[in-house]
């Protein structure tokens, strides 16, 4: 029962995954295709590249993307490993055939007369989407693989690493434009698709932990333990005022498991007493990995000895 259970789990978890994915990439292609590409606004990345390939060759953006996508996408597949590059060709497929559906079948101008309101509102678009696909696990390919393989042994600010891989991306722009007003509305681009990124993995990546006194603990901890999956730690503790002996549950969850903890609480004993912290960082299983530095050791040569 227990096998079924967690197998049914995962089951869940990778459909969440799959469909958050293919709503990050429609997010991504409207940003990208309505509002971006229209009006010779440069995004980062790879759909940066097919973009200024396009205004200089006329060779459409889906094939491009597509291409570039496969080469890297072969690289990382070593590095990252089959779980992240299965979502992330699952991924630039969804986007690629969207591109390609979007561009045969839109042929509308908005905001025509009004570009640095398309470069914002198609950055959020884009932004959100990469966030979003980055938090199911997945990407849009391209910049977003070396900002998640640099993200895997360092930690740094995925935003930021995209940031910086960008900014040749978009200077490169002004070859082929002749504009620098376009350029500028890229970089534009740039800055809000960062802080989109940064808000969206931040938030799905939040954390909680509950502090959990109740005289029926221990049937509170084992359904924490079946549906949402999440560990417990029984605490040994003493009511300071009335000097008994309590035994009080640590448990630690994603943010958006809290609900489903706060309703098992309540079935069981809605008298229990609850305390609910957001934390800054959970790391170990079931949460984030440790991203530190180790440093190598110094061998002194003989003649130093």
């Amino acid at each position: 029962m227990t096998k079924i259970g967690i197998s049914k789990a995962v089951f869940l978890t990778e459909l969440r995954d799959y469909v958050m994915i293919f709503i990050a990439m429609m997010s991504y292609c409207i940003g990208w295709n309505i509002f971006l590409l229209p009006n010779s606004i440069t995004t980062g990345g790879v759909p940066g590249v097919s973009s200024v390939i396009f205004w200089g060759t006329g060779i459409p953006v889906q094939w491009t993307y597509f291409g570039i996508n496969a080469i890297l996408l072969l690289i990382a597949l070593r590095i990252l490993g089959w779980k992240f590059c299965v979502k992330t060709i699952y991924a630039v497929v969804v986007l690629t055939v969207a591109t390609t559906y979007v561009n045969a079948n839109y042929h509308g101008h908005l905001l025509r007369d009004q570009p640095f309101m398309a470069s914002i509102i198609g950055a959020v678009f884009c932004g959100s989407g990469v966030g979003l696909g980055l938090g199911s696990n997945g990407s849009t390919g391209g910049t977003d693989i070396i900002a998640a393989i640099v993200n895997k042994y360092r930690d740094i600010s995925l935003g930021r690493v995209i940031l910086i891989c960008d900014v040749i991306i978009i200077s490169s722009s002004y070859f082929v434009l002749k504009d620098w007003e376009k350029v500028i509305y890229g970089y534009v681009v740039l800055y809000v698709t960062a802080f989109c990124i940064d808000q969206m993995v931040n938030s799905m990546r939040r954390s909680v932990q509950f502090f959990i006194i109740s005289e029926k603990y221990h049937e509170i901890g084992e359904r924490i333990n079946k549906e949402p999956h999440r560990g417990c730690t029984v605490i040994d503790a003493q009511g300071f005022y009335s000097g008994r002996d309590v035994k009080m549950l640590f448990v630690l969850a994603k943010r958006r498991q809290s609900e489903v903890i706060f309703r098992i609480i309540n079935d069981i004993d809605p008298h229990a007493f609850v305390s609910q912290s957001a934390v800054i960082g959970v790391y170990g299983e079931g949460f984030d990995r440790f991203k530190v530095r180790t440093k190598k050791p110094k061998i002194l040569s003989e003649e130093k000895v």
